[in-house]
């Protein structure tokens, strides 16, 4: 949808700031969006806002009480649509005519079907100015987890690994602490904090015993989840620690009572599936209201992801490292690619030099 009113000269400092004022909840909102709100009336803001999560009120809210009757006449940045139906809260659309402003400047349009541009067409009819599309490649981007979650109803899945200059993730004996330096590993710890959930095989639960924590990188804990199918999983674990994160595990009907009784007095939860693949997972974290998924798993668990289109986003360290062979585990497990013609092209590319290691981001399209 766009807008027959031009872009005011501030427009796109005050969207940034509405995506600034986002980030302030990164991780804590699903499953619902990121968004930040600022007023502006004569080139100062009048009040700022952002949602902190689900159930509290939206940005817009927050910031019309910041403004109060200052809000009159004044410009309303949002950089997603306004919504136009009660939820757990009341329309912000309302709220927003109620105040007297008379100008929305909106990032992009909400791809909720609740929303879908209803919101922007309320307040137009109510008189106000709507610009919208300002900045909306970035607005698009901070959302983008809430935006594939909603359309495609599954989460956004970002497969995360670390490999040697020649593609290795561990040893032939399987050691595999520490590829990258400690910058890139702070770096893993800030992804993990944005996440909903981090996803790992029983294997990596059995070989590297790991914690899936920020590490006090940011003020909360991914959901950890395990794939394992006969929960064959050792008896001590970091992740059974469940005080500071809570730990789901995912295994096959046909699993061992016992052993689940026992991961469950510990705190864990145990999920049975009749079918245990990526696929069947995304759709019970879904069900849970989870929107971003993070994969650090091995490259058997990697492979299958990425042919179910659990795969949306790659995180990939290169540490300047040789470790050699022929029998050391590579990131990625058989895809069934035989020709180089046939090779997955990530698009939108970004290379990123952290300390001595490189990362490397870039998109998966959908596979057939």
């Amino acid at each position: 949808m766009s807008s027959t009113i031009a872009h005011h000269a501030d427009d796109h400092s005050w969207m940034q700031r509405c995506r600034e004022l986002a980030q302030q909840a990164a991780g804590k909102t699903s499953p619902n969006p990121l968004v930040g709100s600022v007023i502006v009336k004569d080139g100062e803001v009048m009040g700022e806002g952002w949602h902190p999560g689900a159930g509290q009120p939206h940005a817009e809210v927050f910031a019309l009480r910041a403004a109060g009757d200052r809000a009159q006449g004044a410009t309303l940045y949002v950089n997603l649509e306004p919504c136009n139906h009660t939820g757990r809260t009341p329309p912000c659309t309302e709220a927003i005519m109620t105040a007297g402003i008379t100008r929305v400047v909106v990032g992009m349009i909400d791809p909720d079907p609740r929303v879908a541009g209803s919101g922007v067409e309320r307040l137009r009819q109510a008189g106000i100015a709507v610009t919208v599309g300002v900045d909306e490649a970035a607005c698009q981007k901070l959302n983008e987890a809430f935006a594939h979650s909603v359309v495609q109803q599954r989460p956004f899945g970002i497969l995360k690994y670390a490999m040697t200059l020649d593609g290795k993730i561990a040893t032939s004996t399987g050691h595999s602490a520490w590829i990258t330096g400690p910058d890139s590993r702070v770096w893993v710890h800030r992804l993990r904090s944005r996440c909903d959930a981090v996803i790992v095989g029983g294997q990596t639960v059995r070989r590297d015993n790991p914690r899936l924590t920020s590490h006090g990188q940011g003020d909360r804990n991914p959901l950890r989840v395990v794939m394992s199918r006969h929960l064959d999983l050792p008896e001590q674990a970091y992740l059974w620690d469940v005080e500071s994160a809570q730990t789901l595990v995912f295994c096959c009907l046909e699993r061992p009572v016992r052993r689940e009784q026992q991961l469950e007095h510990q705190g864990v939860e145990v999920i049975a599936l009749p079918t245990l693949e990526p696929l069947d997972v995304f759709h019970a974290l879904q069900e849970r209201g989870l929107r971003s998924v993070l994969w650090e798993c091995g490259g058997q668990l990697a492979a299958r992801a990425i042919a179910q289109n659990c795969v949306q986003k790659v995180h990939a360290f290169v540490a300047p490292k040789i470790v050699g062979g022929t029998d050391c585990p590579t990131p990625v497990g058989d895809l069934g690619i035989r020709k180089m013609n046939k090779a997955i092209n990530l698009t939108d590319v970004t290379l990123t030099s952290i300390a001595s290691d490189m990362l490397i981001e870039g998109y998966l399209p959908p596979l057939d």
